[in-house]
């Protein structure tokens, strides 16, 4: 995901889009933990994109 993307989206996008990335990220620690193949890039993508979204979250806020 790009943050262009993310300029056309209202907060309330935002919010869903952070909220179901958080689960998505969560499933991920949990595979890890249970010793489960996960690619450690998709957790790092994952985290960033989440921090992009909360990053755009803020900007609407000011």
């Amino acid at each position: 995901m790009k943050f262009v993307d993310l300029l056309q989206k209202d907060a309330k996008e935002l919010l869903r889009l952070c909220n179901d990335m958080k689960r998505e990220y969560f499933n991920l620690r949990v595979l890890t933990k249970t010793t489960q193949d996960v690619r450690t890039s998709t957790i790092r993508s994952c985290r960033k994109n989440i921090a992009r979204v909360k990053t755009r979250l803020s900007q609407l806020k000011d």
